[in-house]
């Protein structure tokens, strides 16, 4: 069976302990449930590819056959790689068999020897750089995964016991050094910043101090207070505060700055990649762009996965609680772990789910998601994405945006500005 797909995510909803800011799809204390889970992950990609390779007229995925990349202001449609992106949870939880006989199940949907495959690990649950942990990525290298993204979150020890984390700043920097030793050229780690006590100076030092380790990537998130959570619970009741919305921008403001002075090209709002080689590609995928939006460029070691997503390409999904985009549908499976066991057992797609998408849905989507990138939206990608011109739909809002200051327009598009960039949300709730 031929893979039929580009991009693929996986999600596994297993941790060793939930984060106290943590708002996704997790389960601790389910350890039991593990091999059963995997067995039915393994049913379900099955059943996607048996879908995917004898798609039958009513179908709600059949589209997917037709899947494509569409080209932004710098990206030519050979950019991006297939990809698979193991998501969770605490993917990292997972044997090396476990994982072994997932990519065999996914091996129908996408090609792993071209693919981007990247598993999201727990320093805390690799537990450093001891041997264990080192035969365990050198394991997982062996198995094709390519790229590892590392959940630090902070350099800040008390910080991460706030936060429920399972390592230290040490731990941490142990496992990113024992996942180089393994092979691993391409390292993503996480952090947040706005964090519990966190202040600007405190975050300009734990920058300065990751930049020497010399990671591929960073994914900088600003902490957002979830409903429900055990954070915002102890913030409401003003057992730790956070900073405020003026020292969150400074934070966000010195990423920015020292990541650019170490070399990292900011390619989205939240991530940057080190720079190895720029793509100077123009908006029709041909020639050079103009000196003066170099610095749009995507970097080659920009996430593939998500910019997939940004792209509002379509990617299947599988595991519980995972949510799939094939337009003009998407679908969210059901979250339970239990309950998606049971589907999957009784030969059933795990879905809870089919939200229809209408054109407007996808103008939108295709612009809010686009506008993420500093690259910004292409003429040329909204119209073969939306086969519609961009201004036909939106040429009135981008005349306004643009005279506000928070966008602006160029021959080959339009992108936001550095002010658009601090209001973001501002931006995107235009679009919806």
């Amino acid at each position: 069976m031929q893979p039929v797909v580009k991009h693929l995510y996986v999600h596994i909803p297993f941790c060793a302990r939930r984060c106290a800011y943590c708002d996704f799809n997790t389960y601790a204390n389910l350890e039991d449930r593990i091999e059963p889970y995997i067995a039915a992950l393994c049913a379900e990609l099955t059943l996607l590819a048996q879908e995917q390779s004898q798609p039958s007229h009513d179908s709600p995925l059949a589209i997917v056959r037709n899947d494509y990349l569409p080209p932004t202001a710098r990206v030519s449609r050979a950019t991006l790689q297939p990809s698979i992106f193991f998501g969770g949870g605490t993917p990292s939880m997972l044997t090396l068999g476990q994982l072994e006989r997932i990519l065999h199940a996914a091996s129908a949907l996408v090609p792993l020897d071209t693919a981007e495959i990247t598993l999201e690990a727990n320093p805390g649950v690799l537990l450093g750089a001891d041997m264990a942990a080192l035969d365990y990525l050198r394991g997982l290298r062996e198995l094709g995964i390519n790229r590892l993204s590392l959940g630090v979150q902070s350099l800040h020890d008390p910080t991460l016991r706030v936060l429920g984390r399972t390592h230290t700043a040490a731990e941490a920097y142990r496992c990113f050094a024992a996942a180089r030793r393994a092979g691993f050229t391409s390292i993503n780690l996480d952090f947040m910043f706005g964090l519990p006590g966190q202040t600007v100076v405190q975050w300009e030092a734990a920058l300065a101090e990751v930049l020497t380790w010399g990671a591929d990537h960073f994914a900088l998130y600003a902490l957002i207070l979830e409903e429900r959570t055990p954070l915002a619970a102890q913030v409401m009741r003003g057992q730790v505060s956070v900073p405020d919305d003026d020292a969150t921008a400074a934070m966000y403001e010195a990423a920015m700055y020292y990541l650019a002075a170490a070399g990292y090209a900011q390619y989205e709002i939240s991530n940057w990649a080190r720079i190895v080689e720029q793509q100077p590609i123009s908006a029709n995928g041909h020639g050079l762009c103009q000196p003066d939006d170099l610095d749009s460029s995507l970097p080659a070691l920009a996430c593939q996965h998500n910019l997939a997503y940004w792209l509002n390409s379509d990617y299947l999904a599988a595991g519980a609680g995972a949510h799939g985009h094939v337009y003009p549908q998407r679908y969210a499976n059901l979250a339970a772990v239990d309950a998606y066991i049971a589907a999957v057992q009784a030969g059933r797609r795990p879905v809870a789910e089919w939200v229809p998408l209408t054109e407007n849905d996808l103008y939108a989507e295709t612009m809010f998601m686009g506008l993420r990138l500093n690259a910004g939206v292409s003429l040329a990608h909204f119209r073969d994405r939306c086969g519609v011109d961009l201004d036909v739909i939106y040429g009135d809002l981008l005349c306004e945006l643009a005279q506000t200051g928070l966008i602006e327009r160029r021959a080959w598009g339009v992108r936001l500005t550095e002010r658009g960039r601090m209001l973001g949300n501002q931006v995107f709730a235009r679009f919806v």
